[in-house]
């Protein structure tokens, strides 16, 4: 685990650097060194990680009020004229007392300390759960922004060899112009496609770029350095059984979803807070003061006879009204809170099943598109081929290749979105499931 961190964190710099040195330069970027650095160096994640030393804190103070204090001091008393004495007559007299030492003062709401370590643990539960949550969120974001980026870059290539394409065909067309054996406007209309191939390469381009500046956002990097896939590749992801049934799917995604631990772990603490309300009350409070120290004075001004001093103190209280025993109030709202995060829990479990379902109802429907588009494509394809074997430079020649090559640059757009839309459905799916 360190060594992938000090990987990730040598990677973030070696990033950094890249930028300080070359805003301008592409920097290559996988799919697996994305989602690491979604869990690494996400904000959100940071935050999470941040909450949940906030909640192991918090455990800890908790433990705290179970033990005592100890204070070291020293106390000056000066009386000067008319006193009562222990057997009640009044006295003139002048005296002094000195004592200085530790005391040991304890005070423990037994009730209230041990609910509330209870409840403390439920949220730290709560919140390692709600990282875990972050964690997959932050890695959906970042593999939905990874294939944005794949499709971008792909469909800049698409546009790139469209273009290649249309441009050396403008250029066969203007020869034959010149030679005088084809219509001057034939090399118009290709013209016109050259250029509005052009215009789409620009216009790719830029969300190629936009793509990458998100994706760096998400993983918390220098948007100026730009980042574009290791590998222009982009084929469909097998991540979910092909064989597994939706029931399955929907008792696998609710033992494991990360947000439903979140809610039943915060239900719990609710439940312990409401406790603390209803049955804290119930333990006495114990009361604990002992002084060890020396002890002097006297009369007038006598600042001496110091000697070994030892005050012991023991209580047991129950506090009645606001806070204590018979708060009907405090014991309403804890049963309301507690009711509110069981409905919260059943919220959580609608979401989790209909994620499920949505998730799992796309992915089946995308890789049927995928099919498809995938023989769109292959059709696009042959028909461009076919029409360049015709050697004949008639308008309807032209213009059935100019009709074949916007076929085929649609085609391979579509069947590249079908593809992205059924990776980031996988993903999703896998999120839902809490697996990812």
């Amino acid at each position: 685990m360190r060594s992938r961190q000090c990987g990730l964190l040598s990677l973030s710099l070696v990033i950094s650097l890249a930028s300080a040195q070359n805003a301008d330069h592409p920097y290559r970027i996988d799919l697996p060194t994305a989602l690491q650095l979604a869990k690494a160096q996400n904000l959100d994640v940071q935050i999470a990680r941040a909450r949940l030393d906030e909640a192991k804190a918090n455990h800890s103070a908790a433990i705290a009020k179970f033990l005592p204090w100890i204070s070291a001091g020293v106390s000056f008393r000066r009386h000067e004229g008319r006193t009562q004495a222990i057997d009640g007559t009044l006295v003139d007299v002048d005296k002094q007392s000195t004592a200085y030492g530790p005391t040991i003062n304890a005070q423990v709401d037994i009730g209230d300390a041990l609910y509330s370590t209870l409840a403390a643990k439920q949220t730290i539960n709560a919140t390692t759960a709600g990282l875990s949550a972050q964690e997959q969120d932050s890695s959906l974001a970042a593999a939905s922004g990874y294939f944005d980026l794949l499709k971008a870059q792909a469909l800049v290539d698409v546009n790139q060899e469209a273009l290649k394409t249309s441009e050396t065909y403008q250029q066969q067309i203007s020869n034959a112009v010149g030679a005088g054996v084809a219509f001057k406007g034939d090399e118009l209309r290709v013209q016109t496609q050259t250029e509005r191939f052009r215009s789409n390469l620009v216009q790719v381009q830029q969300q190629q770029r936009s793509a990458a500046a998100r994706l760096a956002q998400q993983l918390h990097l220098d948007p100026s350095v730009e980042l574009v896939p290791q590998s222009n590749e982009l084929v469909p992801l097998s991540m979910i059984d092909a064989n597994a049934t939706l029931d399955s799917l929907l008792t696998k995604a609710i033992k494991a979803s990360p947000e439903l631990k979140q809610g039943q772990a915060l239900a719990a603490a609710a439940r312990e807070s409401k406790n603390s309300t209803t049955y804290g009350p119930l333990i006495p409070s114990i009361g604990v003061q002992a002084f060890l120290g020396e002890f002097g004075g006297g009369r007038d001004n006598a600042s001496g006879n110091y000697a070994g001093s030892k005050d012991y103190f023991f209580g047991v209280s129950w506090r009645l009204g606001p806070g204590g025993l018979f708060d009907f109030t405090r014991i309403k709202a804890s049963n309301a809170r507690l009711h509110v995060s069981e409905l919260n829990v059943d919220k959580t479990i609608d979401t989790i099943k209909r994620q499920v379902v949505d998730s799992y109802s796309r992915v089946k429907s995308l890789s049927q598109q995928i099919s498809s588009s995938r023989n769109s494509l292959t059709a696009a394809a042959e028909t461009l081929r076919l029409t360049r074997e015709r050697k004949q430079l008639g308008v309807g020649v032209v213009l059935e290749d100019l009709q074949a090559q916007q076929e085929l640059v649609r085609a391979r757009a579509d069947y590249l979105s079908v593809i992205v839309d059924y990776n980031k459905a996988q993903y999703e799916l896998s999120k839902a499931l809490g697996a990812l």
